[in-house]
């Protein structure tokens, strides 16, 4: 069965550009051949390409959120718009000082999704920025990161939201499933590392040595707890791209590492490692309460591996 994904994701791109006006078309589309703007990751409050959504009318700003649903399973398109509502959240906090607004997250298109073999799309801003390329009918999902902060507000000791919740609950249940030396394997530092080692780089060039333990020395319970924690990021995407991609980690061991106090409450970080897959969370600012996560493929990120087998079937 053909997957529908791709014409999916192409008759929203279409729609989203049919919405624009001239200006803001002329902001937002870019050429697929731009690397500089293609390659590109940025979890903070920075100027990024594309237009911002608080430009657009109501009809573009709708396409833009019917484009990012595609890309993302329901559960996930909640964890999204609960990450945007926070801007108003944060900016209260900070008592109003710094203008964060729910708005100012940025579209970017690159290539014309009505024409082109190879076109891409990327909806980023603060603690959100999804990619997704379109090769030859074949969608290329990665980097997915999600932030959150605060990562969790609470009323009387009980959680009012907490979007990147079941993240850090499950990596904790499968910490507490360890036996004592799969645990002293899995803990890699006392102290968690300052933000996500991957950050914003739109290349991960030298990819990071597999630390902590691997996981052929988990017990059935602990297997089964990493399965749920790869699950979980994976089941971001829409089913049919999930299943997909977790059958390419089939090839390879995957490895789990955990830095920082393993109680709650305190700064952690822990990744996921496999072939070609890298899942990154870190609670590490705001006295462990700001949270950063992300979904890379480090020999696949940005299409990497469609334009590959693209290149290899239509010499240039």
């Amino acid at each position: 069965m053909e997957d529908p994904l791709p014409e999916q994701m192409r008759a929203a791109g279409t729609a989203l550009l049919t919405a624009l006006d001239p200006a803001a078309r002329e902001s937002a589309v870019h050429s697929f051949d731009d690397e500089t703007a293609r390659r590109w990751l940025e979890y903070r409050p920075r100027p990024r390409p594309g237009v911002c959504l608080a430009e657009l009318d109501v009809t573009a700003r709708k396409a833009a959120h019917r484009l990012l649903a595609t890309a993302l399973s329901p559960s996930a398109y909640a964890q999204a718009m609960a990450i945007i509502s926070l801007e108003e959240v944060l900016d209260r906090a900070e008592g109003w000082q710094r203008g964060r607004h729910s708005a100012d997250y940025w579209v970017a298109v690159f290539g014309d999704p009505a024409r082109d073999d190879s076109w891409a799309w990327r909806l980023e801003g603060h603690h959100l920025s999804v990619n997704m390329t379109v090769v030859d009918g074949q969608v290329s999902p990665a980097p997915i990161f999600f932030g959150a902060n605060p990562a969790a507000v609470r009323y009387a000791g009980r959680p009012v939201s907490r979007p990147l919740g079941v993240e850090e609950d499950l990596a904790r249940a499968l910490l507490d499933a360890l036996g004592p030396a799969e645990r002293a394997a899995a803990i890699i530092a006392d102290e968690a590392p300052a933000d996500i080692i991957s950050a914003t780089r739109g290349r991960v060039d030298a990819p990071l040595e597999p630390l902590g333990v691997p996981a052929e020395r988990l017990g059935p319970t602990g297997r089964a707890l990493l399965d749920q924690v790869v699950a979980l990021y994976l089941d971001r995407l829409p089913p049919e791209l999930a299943i997909r991609e977790a059958a390419r980690l089939d090839a390879g061991p995957l490895h789990f590492a955990w830095a920082g106090p393993t109680h709650p409450g305190r700064r952690h970080y822990y990744r996921v490692q496999g072939d070609d897959l890298l899942i990154e969370y870190d609670n590490t600012t705001a006295d462990g309460n700001h949270a950063h996560t992300v979904l890379r493929r480090p020999a696949s990120d940005f299409g990497a591996d469609v334009l590959a087998t693209h290149h290899q079937s239509h010499p240039h």
